[in-house]
């Protein structure tokens, strides 16, 4: 049995020119209108009356310090927020008006934004520059790895959630944004100027000196399966001798995308195995496999999660390629994320997967099958253990089949 791992420092990879909320593993076509009203049991209607009875003393009675009358919509939000935060499920949650939008956004694989990704230290709470993306309006600014958000337009962003952050920090495009960040022991102040920012999500090439193509996937977005495709042709797969799929810090994502990521692969049978309740459905690969039957290995480290710990375990489990790296995140559930009336959505955690050998891997993630100690990647990729790893084992087979 795989320890339960504590994680001090979560990136959720919250881009603000490319917010992906982490570990969402939803399909965007069984999102539904949520715009019925639910027929209560006598109990449940009995349980509401005190809800009202409350909703009726804080519209007459509250007299607030400063005079203000209370928001109706804003005691609404609250009243949502607290029965998803009473579920105690981290994968479940209220996205208010300005949140949902963003949430939409990042299934279209582009934003409007500054073009920084974000990562959130569970320990202090505070939100952070992990990387700045080239070419962007952050870059040029000059923002840089580690600042920290403290202000965004005058407002205090040091216990904002990662979604109220990229609702702030995004805008129309052409719009400024005005920053206050801590760098160190100073404090900088930045005016940026929004702009429609491509996310980029595939990143692919040969390996020098060997017959390898390597792809790297940032993310499950809805076109990442076009884009795998892309990349596979730019390398002239037939070509290959191996390739190394890149998961490394991959939060998740779309589950369409993670089983058509996993169909290019695998011809047919089961991918993975949905739970909920009593019921349990089997997804299949979608018929959309490329034929290639090349040796692969597939890189994974604590950080990949979700639709990531969905493609590693199909891969693994039906032996089509070698998993190495570090234990994965261990995100066994899968979330719908539905629109509300008001503008907003709820995403709710709505059944668990397994591999399909039957795996939960909840908390204790996919075990590579080559363990690596360091898994991130330090530059140049020369100097990649879990990447050099990859080639020996790749370049090993290919000595084996030539014998």
């Amino acid at each position: 049995m795989n320890p339960i791992r504590t994680r001090s420092l979560r990136p959720i990879l919250l881009l603000l020119a490319v917010l992906l909320l982490g570990f969402f593993l939803g399909s965007a076509h069984r999102a539904l209108d949520a715009q019925v009203s639910p027929a209560l049991s006598a109990d449940e209607k009995q349980l509401f009356d005190a809800f009202w009875q409350v909703w009726g003393h804080i519209r007459d009675d509250f007299v607030s310090p400063d005079g203000q009358i209370p928001d109706a919509s804003l005691l609404v939000d609250g009243a949502i927020r607290g029965m998803t935060d009473a579920l105690g499920d981290e994968h479940s949650g209220y996205l208010n008006s300005q949140q949902y939008p963003v949430m939409q956004e990042d299934w279209a694989g582009a934003v409007d934004g500054i073009g920084a990704v974000v990562e959130r230290d569970d320990d202090s709470g505070q939100q952070r520059i992990a990387w700045v993306l080239p070419g962007t309006p952050a870059e040029a600014a000059g923002l840089a790895a580690g600042d920290v958000f403290l202000q965004v337009d005058g407002q205090d962003v040091r216990e904002a959630s990662q979604l109220e952050l990229a609702a702030l920090v995004r805008g129309p495009v052409g719009t400024d944004v005005h920053l206050l960040m801590e760098r160190g022991e100073v404090r900088l102040g930045f005016t940026i100027t929004r702009a429609r920012i491509e996310i980029p999500n595939v990143e692919s090439h040969r390996l020098e000196g060997t017959g390898i193509g390597y792809i790297q996937l940032q993310h499950f977005s809805a076109n990442a399966r076009q884009q795998l495709d892309e990349a596979l042709k730019t390398l002239d797969s037939d070509s290959l001798s191996g390739l190394v799929l890149d998961l490394r810090n991959n939060p998740g994502g779309l589950l369409d995308s993670a089983i058509a990521i996993a169909s290019a692969f695998i011809e047919d049978g089961p991918l993975l195995i949905e739970q909920s309740g009593e019921e349990e459905q089997v997804h299949g690969a979608d018929g959309s496999y490329l034929g290639l039957t090349l040796p692969m290995a597939v890189l994974v480290n604590e950080q990949s999660a979700s639709a990531s710990e969905l493609v590693a375990g199909a891969l693994q489990d039906r032996d089509r390629a070698i998993i190495i790296g570090q234990p994965t995140f261990g995100k066994g559930t899968m979330q719908n994320l539905f629109a509300l009336d008001n503008g907003g959505g709820l995403q709710l955690t709505i059944a668990r997967w397994l591999t399909p050998e039957g795996h939960w891997i909840h908390e204790s993630g996919i075990v590579p099958d080559i363990l690596v100690e360091q898994a991130v990647p330090t530059p140049p990729q020369d100097k990649d253990p879990s990447l050099q790893a990859a080639v020996e084992h790749l370049q090993a087979l290919a000595v084996g089949q030539a014998a």
